[in-house]
């Protein structure tokens, strides 16, 4: 008789690991700095500051997910 020492790993959903959604925020960041800086509409500068804050905020709380 032989023990099956294989740990099973249980697979997280999407929104609960840790790599896809660090990208996700950095994406984010990202793109409210282009809409910071972008002359063209007015909009998309209003709303820069808010998606920026929306990706730092969500890159710390992402980055405290264990691996």
């Amino acid at each position: 008789m032989t023990l099956d020492t294989t740990k099973t790993v249980k697979k997280r959903p999407f929104f609960f690991r840790r790599g896809p959604m660090e990208n996700i925020a950095t994406a984010l960041i990202a793109i409210g700095f282009l809409m910071l800086f972008q002359p063209f509409a007015l909009v998309l500068y209003t709303y820069s500051l808010v998606t920026l804050l929306a990706g730092t905020v969500m890159f710390i709380i992402v980055s405290k997910f264990p691996e």
